[in-house]
């Protein structure tokens, strides 16, 4: 093989089609866009557009909104850590951070940080150190001899420049 000789597999692209050539070609005169009217033009772009009417996106109500300073937390049920601390994936003499919850693969990504939820049952006697939990969740840990920390984290808020 020579690098004159490269070529692509036969079939694998096809050639343009060439509009405006002639009744002979299939695509002459009007090119395939019918006859007349703003949609033969070019450049159209009336993706929404009814005849006039009020279009259906702008009928409808707006709903909701963002909130920029709101958190997004991995929730961990009570259970699913004690399944975990049963198979042998979370170490019950280290305290359960962020970290280590990525390390054991109960959860993928580190997020706003981790909040405990309180279904299911702790039979393990664990420390924590996560960013936000429920009350029966707190309550089950104290009553299984754990302890918890609750970090106090503040969201970034969107500045504007402080020069005007």
């Amino acid at each position: 093989m020579k690098l004159n000789e490269i070529q692509d597999n036969p079939g694998s692209s096809k050639s343009r089609m060439r509009v405006g050539r002639g009744i002979g070609s299939g695509k002459g005169k009007t090119c395939g866009r019918g006859v007349k009217g703003q949609k033969a033009r070019t450049g159209v772009a009336i993706k929404g557009f009814e005849g006039g009417q009020m279009p259906l996106h702008r009928r409808l109500p707006k709903r909701g909104f963002y909130n920029p300073f709101g958190l997004d937390y991995n929730e961990i049920n009570l259970g699913r850590l004690q399944e975990a601390v049963d198979a042998g994936r979370i170490d019950a003499a280290v305290v359960v951070t962020n970290e280590s919850l990525i390390a054991s693969g109960l959860i993928s990504k580190p997020r706003d940080g981790v909040k405990i939820l309180g279904v299911g049952e702790l039979k393990a006697k664990l420390s924590f150190q996560v960013a936000a939990a429920s009350k029966s969740a707190v309550a089950a840990i104290e009553a299984s001899g754990g302890s918890i920390e609750l970090l106090k984290r503040t969201p970034e808020a969107p500045t504007a420049s402080a020069e005007a």
